[in-house]
């Protein structure tokens, strides 16, 4: 025969439009709380005044409740609060007159009606003076324009970005594959196929990425005029230091543009493009994807060094090229009576990519750090 049911110590207290109740269990599982015909019913298991047990109480309230109390439970303490019907004081908590010997009042919460009345009006003219400093601060009229113009930019680049890494992966492994029968040279056949998507890598994809790059130079005026609260520093280190590997680089050395290293510098821009812009696009409208969230913030870990190594291999190819060439070099006579070899001007900016690179890296372990990191918890 089953022995009669263990309660908890439970303390409340009130305000006009809520009941707070502080069951006293620790470690407490399963809890199954639930309101039915305005009657509160309590089940769970943790540990008590009776050691570890499942307990329960119930509790008839003195005037109509809400039927959906919240719950939060925390390692010493189990927190219910139940909103009211309508906002009034009640002269006890239950519909019988005598107080249960489980029920205590919670002193640590315990306001009289004068002292919740004072905190509620508190409460009142501080949303009042909030309404009213928010009313002074002039609406800009211009806000929709500037999300609609951050949305279609972000779009626009991220569609940009698509068809790239899209036609780099179908010609890396459809290409590859090679179309013959005989099984013997079929190896070599698709070696050679995947061999021709590195060398033909610029000659396919330049046009689009020439014209997302150049399209990339709106981040720097948008950190510039505050249209975005990006920092300008790590928008300008990144934006110029690829334009210049694209454009200096390889617009300008045909015999650049055959290299392997241009196929893995394309791709590893595309990729990581690939979750920043969408990223940026429904923060526009205010959607949060923690998925893309999560990717937007650590893709970049291993492909930023990455893309940073074959930069700086591309320009360590190029040096005896520019040498060979002496194109960009400003040698005498010359109006400045200097002489500037360009191959000297690129082992100088190899030095200032790694610094950039550094730069950046820090920028965007601080912005992960920010969005990823542990968040504190406020206890109540």
């Amino acid at each position: 025969m089953a022995g009669p049911s263990l309660r908890p110590h439970v303390h409340w207290a009130q305000r006009h439009r809520e009941l707070f109740l502080r069951v006293e269990l620790s470690d407490v599982r399963n809890p199954d709380i639930t309101i039915t015909d305005n009657v509160l019913h309590f089940r769970a298991q943790g540990h008590g005044a009776k050691g570890d047990n499942i307990y329960e109480f119930e509790i008839e309230f003195l005037e109509p409740v809400e039927p959906k109390p919240v719950c939060r439970v925390t390692q010493r303490q189990l927190n219910i609060t139940v909103q009211k019907k309508e906002s009034n004081w009640w002269e006890r908590l239950t519909k019988q007159e005598k107080r249960p010997l489980f029920l205590a009042p919670d002193f640590d919460r315990w306001l009289d009606e004068s002292d919740a009345e004072m905190e509620l009006k508190e409460k009142e003219e501080e949303k009042m003076n909030k309404m009213k400093i928010e009313s002074r601060v002039p609406k800009d009229p211009f806000k929709h324009l500037k999300k609609g113009y951050l949305i279609m930019y972000n779009l626009v680049q991220f569609l940009g970005f698509s068809w790239i890494f899209v036609n780099m992966t179908v010609r890396l492994f459809i290409l590859g594959k090679g179309n013959t029968e005989i099984h013997l040279f079929s190896k070599m056949v698709g070696f050679l196929c995947l061999t021709d998507s590195f060398y033909d890598t610029f000659h396919t994809i330049s046009d689009m990425m020439y014209f997302c790059q150049t399209l990339a130079l709106m981040e720097i005026m948008n950190s510039l005029i505050g249209l975005v609260r990006s920092p300008l520093i790590p928008a300008v280190v990144q934006v110029f230091g690829r334009n210049f590997v694209l454009f200096v680089i390889l617009g300008s050395l045909e015999e650049m543009q055959s290299k392997p290293v241009v196929f893995f510098i394309f791709y590893f821009w595309s990729i990581t493009e690939l979750f920043r812009y969408p990223y940026y696009m429904l923060s526009c409208i205010g959607i949060e994807w923690k998925p893309l969230t999560w990717l937007r913030y650590t893709v970049w870990i291993p492909l930023y060094p990455l893309g940073g190594l074959a930069e700086a291999v591309c320009i360590v190819q190029s040096i005896p090229i520019f040498s060979e060439t002496g194109k960009f070099s400003l040698g005498l006579p010359n109006p400045l009576n200097v002489t500037i070899q360009f191959p000297f001007v690129l082992q100088i900016y190899l030095i200032a990519l790694f610094l950039g690179i550094f730069v950046n890296f820090r920028h965007l372990y601080k912005q992960r750090k920010q969005h990823l990191g542990p968040k504190k918890r406020k206890m109540k």
